[in-house]
């Protein structure tokens, strides 16, 4: 045999021994590759050529995917409760909290209604006493006022009842004029004093008689001891005279003292009462 022919040979068959491998690994690669794609993609024309089989695992895979939907929606479901009832918590957390804001609000305004009613108080409280006090300070202030009206009304009573003292006074004491007679003792001076005092009430024309005496020397007489004090009494426009003892003149007196302005009237009837007339 021609030795090409030989070399052709050995080249033919050294190449179907190397292709052998690559043969069977390209085979076994296509047989593994339609069912990765199934499981990827899920196309039918990648799927394996032993056809029972492919179709069971089909069937299994949609039943897997339609399971992995309702897992998918229970999940969403559950995942939606979730979500509703965190809102219904947070919804409820949320009035809480707004419920004791509200009250803390409150409670702040009551306290400063509170406050407020207090201060108002207080003010109210101050005028009362800036008004007691100011009402007492005037009350203080009519009663010393009163006072003082009334002690220089005392004092000008008491000024008026002593002028009308001594006027009465001096009506019942007359300036001494005239004398007594040398002739008249004094055995005689002390019965005429004694006689007077006795009538309470003498004409000096009796009493002029009596003594045997002018009525002139009569009231001279009388006036000289109305001075030196031992008769007192009062001589009126008819010429008689009326003995008033000191006891009676201060009766008089204190009768003018409690009753104040008196009329002559009012003085004439009182004397009449206090001063003890025999005739």
């Amino acid at each position: 045999m021609d030795p090409l022919l030989w070399l052709s040979a050995a080249a033919i068959v050294a190449a179907i021994l190397v292709s052998i491998p690559l043969l069977q690994r390209l085979f076994l690669g296509k047989r593994e590759e339609p069912v990765q794609d199934g499981r990827d993609d899920g196309r039918v024309e990648n799927e394996p050529v032993i056809i029972g089989r492919g179709r069971r695992a089909r069937r299994q895979q949609q039943e897997g995917e339609e399971r992995g939907g309702e897992g998918e929606g229970e999940r969403e479901e559950a995942g939606e409760n979730e979500e509703g009832g965190d809102f219904e918590l947070g919804k409820k957390i949320g009035t809480k909290k707004r419920r004791k804001l509200q009250e803390k609000a409150e409670k702040k305004a009551l306290r400063e209604q509170e406050q407020a009613l207090r201060e108002d108080e207080k003010k109210r409280e101050a005028r009362r006493v800036e008004e007691m006090k100011k009402r007492e300070e005037e009350e203080e202030a009519m009663r010393l006022k009163k006072e003082k009206e009334e002690k220089e009304r005392k004092e000008l009573q008491e000024k008026q009842e002593e002028e009308e003292y001594m006027k009465l006074k001096a009506s019942f004491i007359v300036e001494e004029e005239g004398f007594v007679d040398e002739g008249l003792t004094d055995t005689s001076l002390a019965e005429f004093i004694d006689y007077i005092k006795t009538a309470k009430v003498v004409y000096m024309e009796e009493v002029a008689a009596q003594f045997g005496l002018k009525t002139q020397v009569v009231i001279e007489r009388i006036q000289t001891l109305q001075s030196s004090g031992e008769l007192t009494g009062v001589i009126d426009d008819r010429g008689k005279f009326i003995y008033i003892t000191m006891d009676e003149l201060k009766s008089v007196a204190k009768f003018m003292k409690q009753r104040g302005r008196v009329s002559l009237t009012e003085l004439a009837q009182s004397s009449n009462n206090l001063i003890k007339v025999q005739s």
